[in-house]
Order: structure tokens, then sequence, then C-alpha cells
């Protein structure tokens, strides 16, 4: 049998024809039919630190690149990004920057290897999130903090470190991102504003016996504190102090009545150091 060429050839043609008739129509419907790129949230994103911590309240850095570059949030939102992504963000948009207000992550816990003790013995995956799931982890304080670094192997800066058996947050690294917040099982790690000089070292919510017994260093919920503050920024609740930023006016009348010393004195430098990632 003869090989037929003519055929094979239209055969080829015919399949050619179609596809760049094909290619045209897809081309012409892409063209027409685009969704264009908003130049405006490119270069807002542009501004952003990229590591969608959500501080800002939106789900990450594109969420809330869209809703600035649409006027639907304000340009200081960015806690890791600081002034400098503020003003890059007020520069894009026309705006006046507004200052952010510094935040820095904070260990309301004290209830290190000196001052509680184990209860138990546990033998386990060696994570904070799931020692927690079994009777709140082997502490005697069901409040303490856990030491496995949870939080540290979160903090996408590296401002976590472990220490006497309780984490530690170094305040020149960290960015106020929220991330160690999120990640903590026990609830026991807050964003403080900067500038303060004040702050619970405790999170126990046990009676003051209970509280004390479980740890030297715990709040026993005298409200000495709460009587002596003169702005009422110290509330005790749950058997609990907690300090209401907005109204502390930092005199430190708290920390020095405080009875077992749960209030501390803090410092929290700030280095202006723009944002660097793992840096």
């Amino acid at each position: 049998m003869e090989f037929d060429y003519i055929a094979v050839l239209i055969a080829f043609g015919v399949v050619a024809a179609v596809g760049l008739v094909l290619g045209i129509i897809l081309s012409l419907i892409s063209h027409f039919f685009s969704v264009k790129e908003d130049e405006t949230v490119k270069k807002v994103r542009e501004c952003l630190p990229g590591i969608n911590c959500g501080a800002c309240g939106y789900k990450g850095c594109d969420d809330y690149a869209l809703a600035v570059a649409k006027g639907k949030a304000k340009v200081n939102l960015c806690i890791p990004g600081a002034d400098d992504v503020a003003k890059q963000l007020a520069d894009i948009l026309g705006v006046e920057a507004e200052k952010i207000k510094d935040v820095v992550a904070f260990v309301h816990c004290n209830g290190n290897c000196t001052a509680t003790e184990n209860k138990a013995d546990y033998e386990g995956l060696s994570t904070c999130k799931a020692v927690t799931t079994l009777y709140k982890g082997p502490t005697a304080c069901a409040y303490s903090c856990l030491g496995l670094g949870d939080c540290a192997k979160a903090c996408p800066n590296n401002a976590i470190c472990l220490k006497d058996g309780i984490a530690h947050v170094d305040t020149s690294r960290c960015v106020g991102c929220k991330v160690c917040v999120a990640t903590c099982p026990k609830g026991i790690i807050s964003m403080v504003p900067q500038h303060t000089e004040a702050a619970v070292m405790c999170s126990n919510k046990e009676k003051g016996a209970d509280a004390r017994k479980n740890c030297k260093n715990a709040c026993i919920g005298c409200k000495k504190c709460e009587k002596v503050c003169p702005t009422g920024a110290i509330t005790v609740k749950d058997n609990l102090a907690s300090i209401d930023y907005d109204k502390c006016s930092f005199c430190l009348a708290c920390m020095e009545n405080c009875v077992t010393g749960c209030l501390k004195k803090v410092y929290f430098p700030d280095l202006e150091k723009p944002f660097k990632p793992n840096n």
C-alpha cells in the first residue's frame, strides 16, 4: 500500500489551522476579558514586608494592600513595617503619614525553674500545643509558660528565646507581628506598648493561696496595686491584675506596692531598626 503524503499534509494543515484559530480566539478573550492589575495595589504590596502576620487586622499583606489602595484601611497598620512603611504608603496614596504605635510581645509569666515545679513527668511530642492538651501541661501552675518554644519556632524574626524554663522576648528584634500571640496555646503572650515601664508577669487566675502554692512569683489578686493606682489603670479581675495602658501614667506606684513582685519594671528600647526578616 502506497503512503499518501497528500492526505497527511492535509490533515496536518487542518490541525494547524484549527490551532491557529483557537489561539487567536483565546488571545482575543484574554485581551478583552482580562482583569487589569491595579498599579496602586502593586506599589503598596511591594512596600509591605510580606510575612502575612495579620497584625494589621487583615488576612495577609495582599488583603491589606488591596484595602489601603481602595482607601478602606489606614496606612499605619503594618506594625512590622513600622513608620518607614507607613510613610511609603502615604507617599503612594498622597496622604499624610500617621505614626505607628510601637508595640512588642511580652510573656506574662515569671514561673521560672526556681518559682514553680513540675507536678508530673511528660513523655511525648515536645511542643507546647501537644503538652497543653494533657491536663494543661506538667507544671504545677496551669497558667505558666511551658518553655517548649512553639512561640520561638513561629517567630519570623528570631526574637524569642528560652531561658530558665520560660520564653523571653528580645524586644530589639521583635517587630510586633503577633505571630507568637496566636501560637501560644496558653494565651499568656500579648502585645504591650514599647514605651511602657510596667508589666504584669503573671497569668494565673487561681485564688491567692492556690496561685502562690503553685508558683512563688504568682499574682495573688490582693488588689493593692489597684488601690494605689492614681489613674485607675490597674484592675484586678479573676484574681489577676491587668494594666490599661491608655490610662497608665507610668508612675510605678503599682510596682512599688506589689507584695509578690509580679508587677515588674520593664524597659523596651526602640533601636529604630528597619524590618529585616531573620536579621
